[in-house]
């Protein structure tokens, strides 16, 4: 059975003052990630990593940078996914050469496929490679929702081994309830994180712990290990940082806010490329009181 841990950072991409990849930057925060933040695995290139205005290019050097400088200290799962699913299998079939250890393949957004057209786009996909794949459902940015049936559908495929689910608390339970063995279910919303835990989930893929990743382990051992109050009393002291990551105290696009939160921590210098922007004085303002 494979397994990337209970908790998973979706790492960004760090840009220098070109608004290009910065590798000094990524080596360094690959280190923090693993050796502080207790992180698992990382996504790398995912919708964190900014992979909507990565080109492919860019998104394969990131991949054999991160399988490189990892070092097998952590898994390196990549993101291949698109709208595209012959793109989708191009890029997994190139980033399978470079050592990674694992795909996340979104479900196909702007297209609006419905679930049949969704369940053959990730099963070909998954034909296609050897590698695990992860399957990930965020209705928020894909309009189109992957539902409870059509998860299980494809959870008996056997290299797709879990799911990073958006949609509900709700939709988390169903799938927990009636998976095959083996199949794990992760919390892709920190704020859901220790409840989704709590109806069965195997762990979280997380914006957060770039920042808080220690904390949130300590969150998630307290609760494997019986100790539900102390959970959520550590859940309750990181809530504010969950939700003020994306608002603040307006709806702030993922990732200006935890770009900018580690570029105070000397890792990049918060930059995010266009049609994104980095966080105005006054947004800054309330993220920096965040961590006080």
């Amino acid at each position: 059975m494979v397994d990337f841990g209970r908790l998973m950072t979706a790492m960004i991409t760090p840009f220098n003052e070109q608004d290009e990849i910065d590798w000094d930057a990524t080596a360094r925060l690959i280190d923090y990630l693993i050796d502080v933040q207790k992180s698992e695995s990382l996504v790398v290139c995912g919708t964190t990593g900014e992979s909507p205005t990565l080109s492919d290019e860019e998104k394969l050097q990131m991949f054999e940078f991160s399988v490189k400088h990892a070092a097998g200290r952590c898994k390196i799962i990549a993101g291949t996914g698109s709208n595209e699913t012959r793109h989708s299998i191009h890029l997994t079939r190139e980033a399978s050469k470079l050592g990674i250890d694992g795909v996340l393949i979104v479900v196909p957004y702007y297209n609006k496929p419905n679930q049949a057209g969704i369940y053959e786009h990730f099963k070909v996909i998954a034909q296609a490679t050897e590698l695990p794949v992860i399957m990930y459902n965020v209705p928020g940015r894909t309009i189109t929702s992957m539902s409870v049936t059509t998860t299980l559908k494809l959870a008996e495929i056997s290299n797709i081994v879990g799911t990073k689910e958006c949609a509900s608390i709700e939709q988390v339970t169903q799938i927990v309830a009636h998976a095959p063995e083996g199949f794990q279910v992760y919390s892709g919303d920190d704020s859901s994180g220790l409840p989704a835990l709590a109806v069965g989930a195997h762990g979280i893929i997380s914006v957060a712990s770039h920042v808080v990743g220690a904390e949130m382990t300590d969150m998630i051992e307290a609760y494997l290990a019986g100790r539900p109050v102390e959970a959520a009393k550590l859940n309750q002291k990181l809530f504010p940082i969950f939700k003020g990551l994306f608002e603040s105290p307006e709806p702030l696009p993922n990732p200006s806010a935890v770009k900018y939160a580690l570029s105070k921590r000397g890792f990049g210098n918060g930059n995010v490329r266009l049609p994104l922007l980095p966080p105005t004085d006054q947004e800054q303002q309330f993220i920096d009181q965040l961590f006080v």
